[in-house]
């Protein structure tokens, strides 16, 4: 890559339903184990520090709502004016953290942009639907702005967003698989990633986002999309998924194109990766994409 890359932590985990022993997941740790994993010496990056969260509140869910509305709403407001202070020449990544950092960087850039959404799971769920209460499951219907919340904002086009390597097509309705079947997103799922290759579901996603009237795109990484054989620390493993190569294969070609603004990468929990070897295997990967 020839830009220069800037590193923004969003350690976040208001967006996750706690862990069933009641204590908050561990994304929010995510940023501070990359860089202590050699993260930042491995992409030649500079570090812009992190844009804290508030401590989670909402151990129960409250009735028919999203847990911790208001405070991933405040939260979020500040990861946008992080991004937006970001010089656009310079390729800008961010490590979450839960999904929910999304509605901050969506915010955050200028212009008309393009989504390419990397994920094992739609996230397209509304607070009628979702089983959790967890604003990670719904952040792509939010960010259309689906759904009755303070959080739901039309910050990016259904028509501007491409969905990539799902694997949740057995879940209908948790995540709102049955929804984006009928919505104005590209929906390329794991099934088709397989039948076709990485390197061309990456062509079709790009027709899409550098279409005329697009002043650039984002990219959404949720670690979750990889084989939890290989990616076991999230909070929602789907069996099957990515190998490490078909990521490789199929974001290169997106990251490095002139027109990606930026990464984001969600989901890495290093509560449930002990020995550090999923973590290790993310630090690599993102070296070799970058």
């Amino acid at each position: 890559m020839n830009r220069r890359i800037n590193v923004l932590g969003a350690p976040t985990n208001l967006g996750l339903k706690p862990y069933d022993d009641g204590r908050p997941r561990g994304v929010d740790q995510a940023p501070q184990a990359l860089r202590d994993l050699g993260l930042l010496a491995a992409l030649g990056a500079t570090d812009l520090g992190d844009i804290e969260a508030p401590p989670y509140h909402d151990f129960e869910r409250p009735r028919g709502g999203i847990r911790n509305e208001r405070l991933i709403a405040g939260w979020a407001e500040t990861v946008a004016e992080a991004v937006a202070a970001n010089d656009d020449e310079d390729f800008l990544l961010v490590l979450g953290g839960d999904c929910t950092v999304l509605l901050g960087t969506l915010a955050g850039l200028h212009g008309r942009v393009g989504l390419g959404f990397i994920d094992g799971h739609c996230d397209f769920a509304t607070p009628d639907v979702s089983t959790t209460g967890g604003a990670a499951g719904m952040d792509l219907a939010l960010a259309v702005g689906r759904g009755r919340s303070h959080l739901s904002q039309p910050l990016v086009r259904e028509e501007d967003i491409v969905t990539m390597a799902r694997k949740d097509l057995a879940d209908e309705p948790y995540y709102g698989e049955h929804s984006i079947r009928f919505s104005a997103i590209a929906d390329l799922p794991y099934e088709e990633l397989q039948r076709v290759g990485p390197a061309a579901i990456a062509e079709r996603a790009l027709n899409r986002l550098t279409s005329p009237g697009l002043d650039g795109f984002w990219l959404h990484l949720d670690v979750d999309a990889l084989d939890p054989l290989v990616m076991p620390a999230v909070d929602s493993p789907e069996v099957g998924g990515l190998s490490p190569d078909e990521l490789c294969a199929l974001l290169t070609p997106l990251v490095r194109h002139p027109a990606a603004r930026g990464l984001e990468v969600t989901i890495y929990d290093p509560l449930l990766d002990p020995r550090q070897t999923a973590g290790k295997l993310l630090v690599d990967l993102l070296a070799r994409i970058l």
